[in-house]
């Protein structure tokens, strides 16, 4: 092997995406495209702790001194940025300073002069810049929204299903689903086509698992502004079966006994479409305003998975109990739907599992609070005698079978000197709700 390579092989990655860096500019095409090529594998092999530190302000502000005409063209520094933000949002890492920094000015003043050429424009250069602008930042322009949403959803219409297109749809969609709750978007932006690209897969399959999953994580964004998306959500685009059905397809399809280190990029982005799906039921669950019997089926969801993950990945476990927590919290549930759905089960497992995590005991214990004392006021109300005494029974049956009482006291006491925003009170009476 050349020395030279050995070498590079050798050195840290982040310095060796550094090095290589300053060498760009001063290359011809092919050799950028090269060197391009090694950056991006030295991105793949950073964890998430050493992405985190590296995705910082000053280099960003770096790649902006060195992206011109002359030096660095924007077409290269797009698709090299654009790998970064893939790669921090497959491994997790939320947090960026790319808002703060030089160029995220230039990125805005680059797609508003694009998109504002009109038939002349570069539309690949522009959609790069725009799924690249939204994969580095937690931050956006609300103007900049505006162009960048029509442009990548435009790009994530394509239909082929060859290997290269799905890869771009995917990426487009990806980046259109860090477009937060907290921005709010007209629907003549967006709604024919991400209700166009969902309907469009539940007939033909043609998108992955993660593009499937971010199509639905940026209209839950949209529902999270806006309640009357219920209806479509629910009636049109049928959320209620998607999301009963196809998260627990995907964790049964994953591999939970390999080590998380050891995963390829494609069980990296199967993990984290699972999350993000969870993360969608929790959304849903504080959110929905109706309910009828799918719905023993749709909070059966996060037990399902529960079951599969627990023993090998507890922040799934976390997850799953959370979004059932926020279900309890809803006052359109019907609780015995809940019950019905094996949640209660969930939540005892979860606190005889675990014997030192109190924030994970504790979800589990507002989650039996809030299901025991919603079936005490239940029961109050309850005229037909041997119904009350039935649903008394199942519930305690479930919960002395698991131990949850011994467990409620043991843990009592701990829990009492928690923070003040668990607000827990007498807990003991959790299990004599009745």
């Amino acid at each position: 092997m050349d020395e030279a390579i050995k070498k590079m092989q050798e050195m840290d990655a982040s310095y060796r995406f550094l090095l290589l860096y300053d060498e760009l500019g001063h290359c011809t095409e092919t050799e950028q495209n090269q060197k391009i090529s090694e950056m991006n594998s030295t991105i793949d092999e950073m964890d998430s702790e050493r992405l985190l530190s590296f995705f910082n302000k000053s280099l960003f502000d770096k790649i902006s001194m060195m992206t011109g005409e002359t030096r660095t063209p924007w077409e290269k520094n797009v698709l090299l940025l654009k790998h970064l933000g893939y790669r921090r949002v497959l491994k997790g890492c939320a947090e960026s300073k790319f808002y703060f920094s030089m160029l995220r000015e230039r990125f805005e003043k680059k797609i508003n002069e694009e998109d504002k050429k009109k038939d002349e424009r570069n539309e690949r250069l522009l959609v790069d810049l725009c799924e690249c602008y939204l994969l580095v930042s937690c931050q956006y322009s609300s103007e900049i929204i505006c162009i960048c949403v029509p442009c990548i959803l435009k790009a994530a219409l394509r239909k082929e299903e060859n290997e290269e297109t799905k890869k771009e749809v995917e990426m487009a969609l990806l980046s259109l689903s860090h477009v937060n709750q907290f921005i709010k978007t007209d629907e003549e932006l967006y709604f024919n086509e991400i209700k166009e690209i969902i309907l469009n897969h539940q007939e033909h399959h043609n998108l992955t698992w993660l593009a499937y999953q971010s199509a639905w994580k940026f209209l839950m964004n949209r529902f999270d502004f806006d309640k009357r998306l219920e209806g479509v959500i629910v009636n049109e685009l049928h959320f209620i079966r998607v999301a009963t059905n196809e998260p627990v397809e995907l964790a049964m399809h994953i591999d939970w006994k390999r080590k998380k280190e050891e995963k390829g990029e494609r069980e990296e982005r199967e993990e984290l479409a699972l999350e993000r799906w969870l993360y969608a039921l929790a959304q849903y669950f504080y959110l929905f305003e109706s309910t009828n019997e799918e719905y023993i089926g749709l909070f059966g969801c996060p037990v399902q998975i529960f079951r599969v993950a627990k023993d090998c990945r507890r922040e799934i476990g976390e997850m799953c109990i959370q979004a059932l927590g926020y279900a309890s919290r809803n006052r359109a549930v019907k609780f015995e739907h809940l019950v019905k759905s094996g949640a209660v089960e969930a939540a005892s497992e979860w606190i005889i599992q675990l014997s030192s995590c109190l924030n994970q005991i504790c979800l589990s214990l507002m989650l039996l609070k809030e299901i025991c004392w919603a079936l005490k006021k239940k029961m109050k109300n309850e005229n037909d005698e041997a119904k009350r005494k039935d649903m008394k029974r199942k519930v305690s049956e479930k919960m002395e079978e698991e131990g949850y009482e011994d467990c409620l006291i043991g843990f009592h006491n701990c829990i009492k000197s928690r923070s003040p925003r668990y607000m827990f009170g007498n807990l003991e009476e959790c299990c004599v709700y009745f």
